[in-house]
């Protein structure tokens, strides 16, 4: 199997990477840049591809995900009383509005 080759990972780390790049390029980081990073991230905290025989499975590790939020809460946290309030009000109003047409 070539470097590189994806067809031994699971189909949910491949949407895991795949989620963890698109949040990369959200963040202004190159597209082969986000991809080898969400990769890294996946093989980091699931131990890479899916492995066959009993009992090789490993603990999942979510710290690489913990810290992505901490540092998304981070930055919330550095926005006014004022601005944060008005973002709950927004966001209040559209699920209201998204309720009332279901």
């Amino acid at each position: 199997m070539p470097r590189g080759d994806k067809s031994s990972y699971t189909d949910k780390q491949k949407r895991q990477a795949e989620h963890i790049e698109e949040g990369y390029e959200k963040r202004g980081v190159g597209k082969k840049e986000a991809e080898s990073r969400a990769w890294a991230t996946v093989n980091k905290e699931t131990g890479g591809g899916k492995k066959s025989g009993s009992g090789r499975g490993k603990a999942v590790n979510h710290s690489s995900s913990k810290k992505g939020g901490e540092k998304g809460g981070r930055a919330s946290a550095s926005r006014s009383a004022a601005e944060r309030s008005a973002s709950a009000k927004k966001a209040a109003a559209t699920r209201k509005r998204n309720a009332a047409k279901k």
